[in-house]
């Protein structure tokens, strides 16, 4: 292939090939539903969502997040601004992304490997769902915060438009399966379905569950009705 040209997706590969077949043998197509959006699967790297006044304590009066790189779903993007974790027995994680942007609530999503070299047992919840769960310092060039709670594994799951719930035929709070190809394939069960108008189709894995399965731009992958 020609540098500078990149290959077709494998999707449509697979459609080419199928239509050479069938009109090899003298038969129609068969229709297939379509998916309205291509599924996209990401690693989600540990992170942190802020709210104002937490980086203005961190970062000084008025700080505003300035934009590093824009993100799948629309509107959110990864800050410039990163901050040091300050875990049990002063164990440090530095240079924790911010995701803009600000929020309601403060939030430090890891992943469990993360959270063990930093001496933390975090527990499993949705995005959001933080109470009770263990708190942490962070440190900016401007000064400290202290997050009484916030810190959770992210539960897997899948950002969905209606019109892909409608297709998969499934509603927000419900669990999928994703399957995913290649050398290292698993199944992932317990892909928790969010639906909302805003959002592209996305799966969100962490680096423990990425790694696990060597996920690569093009490794295959499927997202079934549990």
């Amino acid at each position: 292939m020609a540098a500078g040209v990149s290959a077709p997706p494998r999707a449509v590969v697979e459609h080419l090939v199928r239509q050479a077949v069938y009109q090899r043998l003298g038969k129609p197509l068969p229709r297939i539903a379509q998916a309205p959006n291509p599924l996209v699967v990401n690693i989600s790297a540990r992170h942190c969502h802020l709210t104002q006044e937490a980086v203005e304590a961190l970062f000084g009066k008025g700080y505003q997040l300035r934009v590093l790189r824009w993100l799948y779903q629309e509107g959110q993007f990864a800050a410039q601004e990163t901050v040091t974790l300050i875990g049990p027995r002063s164990r440090v994680i530095s240079n924790l992304r911010i995701l803009g942007p600000c929020r309601s609530l403060n939030q430090v999503e890891l992943a469990y490997t993360d959270a063990i070299a930093l001496g933390f047992d975090v527990p499993l919840r949705l995005s959001g769902d933080i109470k009770g769960t263990p708190g942490c310092m962070l440190m900016g060039p401007a000064g400290f915060y202290e997050l009484k709670e916030g810190v959770i594994r992210a539960a897997r799951h899948v950002h969905m438009h209606p019109d892909d719930a409608a297709f998969y035929g499934v509603r927000n709070g419900d669990y999928m399966r994703l399957k995913v190809g290649g050398d290292c394939g698993v199944v992932f069960e317990k892909v928790l379905v969010r639906v909302d108008p805003a959002f592209r189709l996305e799966v969100h894995l962490d680096t423990d569950e990425g790694n696990a399965c060597n996920l690569q731009p093009h490794t295959p992958c499927e997202l079934v009705k549990a």
